[in-house]
This record gives C-alpha cells, structure tokens and sequence, in this order.
C-alpha cells in the first residue's frame, strides 16, 4: 500500500506540473505576440510621413488594428485557458474516480476473503469436531446451529454478489405479484430471532398489508437491513422492526441503537463498496453491497430508503413503498 501510494502521488505531480507547464507557455505566447504587435504597429507609424494629410487618421487606423489584434489574443487566450482548465478538471476528477472506485474494489476484496475464510473455517472446525469426538446431544445441537447460521451468512454473501453483478449488467428481471408484504417481513425477522437467540429483537407489524413486486428481492432488501442492523449495534441493544401502512404507503422502519451514522455519511452508505471508515465500525463484518442492494431493489420497486438517527443513539433506516389493493 505505501509503494501505491507513492506512484499514485508521484503520477498527479507530474499531471499538475505538466499543467502548469502548459499554463505558462500559453501565457508566454500571449506575452510574445503582443509584444510583437506592439513592435509592428510602432514600425508602421514610423513609416508614416508625418507631412501627409492623413498621418492622424492613418495612425488611428494603425493602432486600431492593434487593439483588435490584442483582443484577439486575448479571446483566444481565454478560450485555450477555459478548455486546458476545463479537460484539465475532466481527467482529474475521472482519475480520482477510478482511484477511489480502485480502492473501494480492492476494500471489497478484502472484506470479502474474510467473510468467506471465517464462516469455512467455523464450519469445517464444526464438522471436524462432530466427526472426531462423541459429544451430548445439547452439544451436537449447538454445534450443528452454529454450522447453518455460518452457512445462512455465506449463501446471504454470494446472493448479494451474484444479484450485484445481474443488476449491474442489466440481467436481472424482477416479478411483479401480489405479496403479503407483513407475511415477508415477519418471516424474515422471526428467521433473526432464531439465528440470533441472544439478540432483542421487538416487531410491530401491521396485518394483511400487501405490495407488488419481486417476493425474493423483497425478502432480500428486508434481510439486509435487519442485518445491517445487528452488525452495527451492540448485543445488549434492542433492534425494533416496524410496518404500517397509510393513504396507499407502505413504512417499513428498522430501528437500532448502535454508534449512528454521521451527516456526511448518511448518502454515502448506499454507495457501492461503501462502509463507514470510523473507529467504532471497523470490526463490523461486512462487503458494503447490502445497503447499496437495497437501494437498487427498492428503486426497481418505485419505493425509496433513508437514514435517520435514532435519539439517543443509533440509526432509522425507513423504507417507503406503495401498497396494493387487497383481493376479496
């Protein structure tokens, strides 16, 4: 990381000193052909007779076509500056994209290998130990639900991977049904509950409230935002899941009470490889594709999220969609 980070500034100064370089030969030039206006023009009066009844109008004439000749050079020289500035700013901000993008990718990378190596490495050690020793039931139990709660993480990482890339290639194409959307939701918290035991996780999710679209990537975003959820806020916390339903608008709320996600962050976290880079976040697990996955299935939904704090502490991630209306 240091050898790259001593290219990638030895790369922009020579980009701005090339600039600059550029920048002070388009002023010389200005300088050097006014200059040599300025010498034509007070050769060609000295030519002049000054006994002729036109010197004064003649010398008028002169310089008038020296003033034009300046403006020129100067509206060229301005029109130059304007387009050097201008694709000068273009590949600057087109390169530290791909820089920032370069970074966020090889982030992902590395985010990535160690959510895959833990849940192998807790399964395979899992399965090595009911192989190996004769354990109590209540053992082999806890062993086993540790093994499908590792599994449950890493076939939830590979979804979102492989639903990244369809939508990113436009290969994904969503239904569109009728969905019993409290139905989804409970299931997918109870799925939590059951997974995390030790977690408090509080419902209040309104009955018989129905949505179109896609039930799997539905089931997905609601996923991944519970997820979020228990990544982020401390075990002793209470994570609160809501769904009601007013005038056609379906909230969905998923309440946590972990550290908050400051202002300037806010957009941020549903950017592609995006995660919060402050001390209190570092040792959650996670690839940044869950929020920006959400964000991209509710859009295909017509709905929208955001992200508000949750007073005292922790975030509100509020996602807003339209209901259906209920067949009798």
């Amino acid at each position: 990381m240091p050898n790259k980070t001593k290219k990638i500034r030895y790369i922009f100064f020579i980009y701005w000193f090339l600039l600059a370089y550029i920048i002070a030969a388009l002023i010389w030039w200005f300088i050097s052909l006014n200059r040599q206006n300025e010498q034509m023009t007070n050769f060609e009066i000295q030519q002049l007779n000054t006994s002729q009844p036109q010197y004064t109008q003649q010398v008028n004439n002169i310089q008038q076509i020296q003033k034009r000749k300046t403006a020129q050079y100067i509206g060229e020289g301005v029109t130059f500056f304007l387009l050097i500035a201008a694709g000068a700013a273009f590949v600057f901000r087109a390169v530290q994209r791909q820089l920032q993008f370069s970074m966020e990718q090889q982030n992902f990378m590395m985010a990535l290998t160690h959510e895959l190596k833990t849940p192998i490495a807790v399964t395979k050690l899992n399965l090595e130990t009911l192989q190996k020793r004769k354990l109590e039931e209540s053992q082999q139990q806890r062993l086993i639900q540790t093994t499908l709660q590792e599994a449950n993480r890493m076939n939830s990482l590979c979804n979102n991977m492989l639903l990244s890339s369809q939508i990113e290639a436009s290969g994904f194409r969503i239904s569109n049904e009728e969905i019993n959307f409290s139905d989804l939701v409970a299931t997918c918290v109870q799925d939590f509950i059951t997974r995390y035991p030790q977690r408090n996780i509080t419902t209040a999710i309104a009955k018989e409230i129905f949505a179109d679209g896609d039930q799997l990537l539905l089931q997905m975003a609601v996923n991944n935002l519970v997820e979020n959820a228990i990544k982020y806020a401390p075990k002793e916390t209470t994570i609160a899941v809501s769904v009601t339903e007013e005038k056609n608008n379906i909230t969905l709320q998923v309440k946590d009470e972990g550290k908050g996600i400051a202002d300037e962050e806010k957009k941020k976290v549903f950017n592609k490889f995006y995660r919060i880079g402050n001390a209190a976040t570092k040792g959650a697990k996670g690839t940044g594709l869950g929020l920006y996955l959400t964000r991209r299935i509710l859009h295909q939904h017509n709905g929208n999220i955001s992200v508000t704090d949750n007073f005292p502490t922790g975030s509100i991630f509020t996602v807003n969609l339209q209901s259906s209306v209920q067949k009798n």
